[in-house]
């Protein structure tokens, strides 16, 4: 049996606030890429060399990834979720503004709080609780309000928007497909494994139909931007995530990753010296707020 903790303690909060500030940084480090590297192309490439690093990972370890364990549905499901979800994130982001995008991604949360009960019971949000996810996802919306009053992406910005949309469902949609079928008993590497093995064909396709051109020439910002992503991000960190989502509640992980994007902001201000806004700060203060409402220990 799986052992499942009911509160986060000091070992998870340190790990997700770890992949919190390396998928901030990462979406500065996909954007790099973009110049040279096709979107779903990138994302096609990070799946493949991910999913080598961890059938490598695994041989090493001595961890199964094929055996039959009744998680072949479960697992074909989460990586056809998973591929859908960053198909629309990229193919969105040439409709609409990327601060847009960001804060209908960051809708994820509220599609784990509402399909976790159903999956199990204890992961049931009270009303303290859910004023919390709402705090916090307020916070995001601040700091990223401004795609919202800046001038039109074009006349498709709706179908940008709309993808955000549709993403956000997909990203929860693949936490709640692996707490409710077999993957949920399954160690981390096969279930990362599954995605990723399953996403890199599909993007692939996916890029090939949108005529997506193999780079002429690397460089080495996009040779260094491939190799974070792959290695750091898609390997590591979302090894990481699985065993979290594995060992601890899916609801209370879910809401700290509404602080990813302000880590991304705060990222730019210690790298390249953006300044420090009073919305910004704000939002700090939100998303800090509504983490705590949620992840606080229930009286009595």
């Amino acid at each position: 049996m799986t052992e499942r903790r009911t509160q986060l303690d000091a070992q998870a909060l340190l790990c997700i606030l770890l992949c919190c500030v390396l998928w901030g940084i990462n979406q500065s480090a996909a954007k790099a890429a973009l110049p040279e590297v096709p979107p779903l192309l990138q994302a096609a490439l990070r799946s493949l060399g991910a999913a080598l690093l961890v059938l490598a990972w695994s041989r090493w370890r001595g961890i199964a990834l094929f055996e039959r364990d009744g998680t072949l549905v479960g697992g074909l499901l989460a990586g056809t979720l998973f591929a859908g979800e960053f198909a629309m994130i990229f193919w969105g982001l040439q409709y609409t503004h990327a601060s847009r995008m960001i804060v209908y991604i960051y809708l994820s949360p509220f599609v784990v709080a509402l399909g976790m009960p159903l999956i199990a019971r204890s992961e049931r949000l009270r009303p303290a609780q859910w004023a919390g996810l709402v705090a916090a996802f307020a916070g995001v919306a601040l700091a990223f309000s401004e795609g919202f009053g800046a001038p039109s992406a074009g006349p498709l910005q709706w179908l940008g928007d709309a993808m955000g949309l549709l993403a956000a469902l997909l990203w929860g949609a693949t936490t709640l497909a692996i707490r409710a079928t077999r993957l949920a008993q399954a160690p981390a590497e096969k279930t990362l494994f599954y995605q990723l093995a399953v996403s890199a064909p599909l993007l692939g396709l996916g890029a090939w139909a949108l005529g997506e051109a193999w780079p002429i020439r690397w460089s080495s910002l996009a040779l260094g931007s491939m190799f974070f992503q792959i290695v750091v991000i898609t390997f590591a960190s979302y090894l990481l995530w699985f065993w979290l989502i594995r060992h601890y509640p899916a609801t209370r992980l879910a809401s700290f990753t509404l602080l990813t994007p302000l880590s991304g902001l705060l990222a730019g201000m210690a790298l390249l010296g953006e300044p420090a806004t009073p919305r910004l700060l704000a939002a700090l203060v939100a998303v800090g707020l509504g983490i705590w409402l949620v992840n606080r220990t229930s009286p009595g």
